[in-house]
């Protein structure tokens, strides 16, 4: 085959018109901007804030190619949001440095903390996903998850001072809820019983009530799954129905320890 009868051959399979990888680039830049803007204490907001509503203008003209959806609007009230995602960010700052004793500062926590960084993209791209802006949400929290491991979907619900522990292979599907003051630490999966694109629309990921803890690599699914509050949830637990308030669920594997006599 000639270059010209391959060029032509890719051409011919390149199917989907409105796929330009310029907008994940330029989502990425956009979020960087967007945490400095919240958290840098050298980085000017006034200024900051007009290079944010230009770079968003370009995610505008590259993500929203449905003609009959405008999202030229979604800026401002996005904009007007960002005080109260930075309040409840604090607060999730504030949950770590209190929770993990390893923790020798608030500013380590803010810079350090893998945890944190994808609780804060998670917490800025909600928001455009409340706003129904299109594909840039998940294309922030996918920049996190690739920084940092932890991959929560932008349709999750979470509530005040969340903290996530260590945060590698952590997984938040779509629709679980998450409330007040819960600990989750590495390796926890709160996701779907099975997979199918029917169930696009419902709730497929677990709920977890207030003040739970959830040790490392536990494994909640579900969408009727409920964790009552004050519950701690052991490591390696796998738990596929609702756990009432107030309780310890723990996974007891059998532990063989064989010694060798002494040989002199």
């Amino acid at each position: 085959m000639d270059r010209k009868s391959i060029i032509d051959q890719i051409k011919k399979h390149k199917k989907q018109p409105n796929l330009r990888y310029t907008l994940k680039e330029k989502t990425e830049v956009f979020t960087d901007l967007l945490f400095y803007t919240l958290f840098d204490s050298d980085t000017a907001v006034a200024k900051n804030l007009d290079k944010l509503e230009e770079q968003f203008d370009g995610l505008v003209d590259l993500a929203c190619w449905d003609v009959d959806k405008s999202c030229k609007a979604v800026w401002n009230n996005y904009v007007s949001k960002l005080p109260h995602i930075l309040e409840r960010l604090n607060l999730d700052a504030e949950a770590t440095l209190n929770c993990d004793p390893a923790s020798l500062s608030i500013e380590e926590v803010y810079m350090a903390y893998p945890g944190f960084y994808a609780i804060a993209i998670y917490r800025l791209s909600h928001e455009l996903y409340l706003e129904g802006f299109p594909l840039v949400p998940r294309l922030m929290t996918e920049y996190a998850h690739r920084q940092t491991g932890v991959d929560i979907n932008p349709g999750a619900e979470i509530g005040n001072s969340f903290h996530i522990d260590h945060g590698t292979g952590v997984v938040i599907g779509e629709t679980a809820i998450i409330k007040d003051h819960v600990k989750i630490y590495q390796g926890v999966t709160l996701g779907g019983l099975y997979v199918a694109k029917h169930l696009q629309k419902t709730k497929r990921h677990p709920t977890i009530e207030n003040n739970v803890t959830i040790y490392a690599n536990a494994t909640i699914l579900g969408g009727e799954t409920v964790i009552g509050e004050n519950s701690i949830i052991g490591g390696n637990a796998w738990i596929t129905a609702s756990v009432p308030p107030n309780s310890t669920v723990f996974h007891t594997p059998e532990i063989k320890i064989k010694t060798l006599p002494h040989v002199s």
